[in-house]
C-alpha cells in the first residue's frame, strides 16, 4: 500500500515540504529526529494537545504542541508518535521548553525507524506564525486542488457527453485526482464492473462514521438509500499530487451516482427479461423472437440453456450472485426460475440456505413446459436430500419416468396407494421409513439414525409395508417397482415427508 513515505522530495514547485519549513528563517526550526521523511508534504499546520487527535486530521498536516499531550513513558511516546504516523501526518512541531515532557529513546527511535520527522520550535516563534507560513506556501496548492474539484464535478458531464464506461471513467478520474481508485461492497466484494476491489480489506471501517483517514489516503462510504452501499478506497500513487479528502468526497458522490445508474440499469433488465421468461414459460414468443430477446440479455442463442428453480436466496442476493451471468429471472410464488447458461449454478456456491433444481441443456426456441417440470423435480429432490443443487439426470431413475403426471399418478396408486392410505389413518410412517432405507442403499443401521428410531423398529415398518403392499422387498421385482414408485411420488410433489 503506497503512503507518504513513497512521494518524491518535492514533486512540483507549489508543494510545501517540512524540508521548506525548516529551510523557512523566521521559524528558526531545529530537526530533532526523523531526517529521512523531510520529504514529505505539507497540506496545513494544525494545533492539538489531545493525546489521539487523529479522527480530525485529513492527512498530511503539520501537528504542533507544547506538549500537554506527549506522554512521559518511553513506549506511550513511541504509541502516540506511530498514531499520527500511521493517520499520515507529515511532521510533529514541539514547543520543547512549555510542557514537554523529556523525549525518550524509544519515542526518537521510532521516529528515525518511520522517517517521521519531528521538530522543535522556540517559545519566540508563536504557533500561528508557522500557520500563517503554511498557509500561504499552499496557497497555489490550494488553487490545484480546487480546479481539481472543479474537473471531479465535470465527470457528470463526461458520462452524459461521452458515455464513457465505468473503467474509463475512474481510469480518467484516477488521473485527475492522484489517486488509486478502488471500489468494494461492505463484505469486500467488487461494487462496480470494471473497478476492483482493495486487496487489503483492513483499511475498509467497521462503522461507517469511522475517520476517513487510512495510511496513504482515504476510505469513505458511497451511499445509497438505506446507508452504506460500499466504500471508495482512495490511495496516493507515487509520483502524482494527491487532490485532498475534498476531491475524493467528490469521487465517492460520482461513484454512488454512477451505482443508482448501475442499479436502474439492472432493473431494467430484470423487469424486461421476467416479461420475456414469462411469456417463454407460456409459449407465446415464436423462436426468432426469444432469440432476439435473450442476445439483448447476453445470451447467445445459439448455444443451449437451462432452466433452474431456486429456492431459499432473496432476490437481491440471487441478483448479485448472478451478475457477471447473463440470465432471465422470473418470481413465482417462493420460487425463483432463472434461465441462463449451464455452469452458472458455481456462483450460487457461496449462498447459505439455497435449494436448486435444474433442467437438462435444451435449444433456445423449444416449449419451456418439459424444463420447468426437470427443474422442479430436481429443486425437489434437492429439498428431500439436503443437498444445495441437483440436475435433472443425475438420478438414473427419473431416465425412465414418464414424462405424462397421469401416468406417474397411475403408478403412485397402483404400487404405493395402499400404504399411502394406511399412512394417513394411522399416522405412521411406513412410505417415509421405506423411501429412507432405499435411499441408503438398504444400509439399515444409517437408515434408523436417520430416522431416529431403533434398528428393529425399522426391521418391524419394512416387514409391514410389504404386508400392506403385496410387495416382499427382499426380492429385485418388488424392490425395484417400489423404488420407481417412490420416485414418482416425490415428483408429484405426495410423497412422505423425511427426514
Amino acid at each position: 500500500m503506497p503512503d507518504h513515505k513513497d512521494l518524491p522530495a518535492a514533486t512540483a514547485p507549489s508543494v510545501l515540504t517540512v524540508r521548506d519549513l525548516l529551510s523557512f528563517p523566521a521559524l528558526q526550526m531545529r530537526l530533532l529526529a526523523g531526517a529521512s521523511g523531510l520529504g514529505r508534504a505539507v497540506s496545513w499546520a494544525h494545533v492539538s494537545e489531545l493525546e489521539d487527535p487523529t479522527p480530525w486530521l485529513a492527512g498530511s498536516e503539520v501537528l504542533m504542541t507544547v506538549g500537554l499531550a506527549v506522554p512521559r513513558a518511553g513506549e506511550a511516546q513511541r504509541r502516540y508518535l506511530e498514531r499520527l504516523d500511521d493517520a499520515g501526518v507529515a511532521a510533529l512541531v514541539l514547543s520543547t521548553r512549555l510542557r514537554t515532557p523529556a523525549l525518550r529513546q524509544a519515542f526518537l527511535t521510532a521516529a528515525e525507524e518511520r522517517g517521521f520527522p519531528v521538530l522543535e520550535v522556540p517559545l519566540a516563534v508563536p504557533f500561528v506564525t508557522i500557520a500563517q507560513e503554511v498557509a500561504a506556501a499552499v496557497s497555489e496548492k490550494s488553487a490545484e486542488r480546487l480546479g481539481a474539484q472543479l474537473q471531479v464535478f465535470g465527470a457528470l458531464r463526461w458520462m452524459a457527453e461521452e458515455n464513457l464506461d465505468i473503467p474509463a471513467l475512474f481510469d480518467r478520474l484516477e488521473q485527475l485526482s492522484g489517486y488509486r481508485i478502488f471500489l468494494c461492497t461492505p463484505q469486500g466484494r467488487p461494487l462496480l464492473p470494471g473497478v476492483a476491489a482493495p486487496e487489503d480489506l483492513s483499511v475498509l471501517p467497521a462503522d461507517p462514521d469511522a475517520p476517513p483517514t487510512v495510511p496513504g489516503g482515504f476510505v469513505l462510504p458511497v451511499l445509497g438509500p438505506g446507508g452504506a452501499a460500499g466504500y471508495l478506497v482512495a490511495l496516493e500513487r507515487s509520483g502524482a499530487r494527491p487532490a485532498g479528502l475534498a476531491v475524493v468526497q467528490h469521487l465517492a458522490t460520482v461513484a454512488a451516482l454512477r451505482l443508482a445508474m448501475v442499479r436502474q440499469e439492472r432493473e431494467v433488465l430484470r423487469r424486461e427479461g421476467a416479461e420475456t421468461l414469462a411469456e417463454m414459460l407460456q409459449d407465446t414468443l415464436d423462436p426468432a423472437g426469444a432469440q432476439r430477446r435473450l442476445s439483448h440479455h447476453g445470451l447467445d442463442a445459439r448455444r443451449p440453456v437451462v432452466l433452474a428453480v431456486v429456492r431459499g436466496t432473496p432476490d437481491e442476493q440471487l441478483g448479485l450472485a448472478l451478475s457477471d451471468h447473463p440470465h432471465l429471472t422470473l418470481r413465482r410464488g417462493e420460487d425463483r426460475l432463472v434461465l441462463a447458461e449451464p455452469g452458472f449454478t458455481e456462483a450460487l456456491a457461496d449462498l447459505p440456505g439455497t435449494v436448486c433444481g435444474v433442467s437438462r441443456p435444451f435449444a433456445v426456441g423449444e416449449p419451456l413446459r418439459v424444463a420447468r417440470q426437470e427443474a422442479e423435480w430436481a429443486a425437489g429432490r434437492a429439498a428431500e436430500a439436503g443437498r444445495p443443487f441437483v440436475h435433472y439426470g443425475e438420478d438414473a431413475t427419473g431416465r425412465w419416468l414418464p414424462e405424462d403426471r397421469r401416468l406417474l399418478a397411475a403408478l403412485v396408486e397402483q404400487v404405493l396407494g395402499e400404504v399411502l392410505r394406511y399412512d394417513r389413518a394411522h399416522g405412521s410412517q411406513l412410505l417415509v421409513s421405506v423411501r429412507t432405507w432405499m435411499e441408503r442403499d438398504r444400509r439399515t443401521e444409517d437408515a434408523a439414525a436417520a430416522l431416529h428410531i431403533h434398528p428393529n423398529t425399522l426391521g418391524y415398518r419394512l416387514r409391514r409395508f410389504g404386508e400392506v403392499t403385496g410387495r416382499d422387498l427382499t426380492t429385485t421385482a418388488a424392490f425395484t417397482e417400489v423404488w420407481f414408485a417412490v420416485r414418482a411420488a416425490a415428483e408429484l410433489g405426495v410423497a412422505a415427508e423425511g427426514p
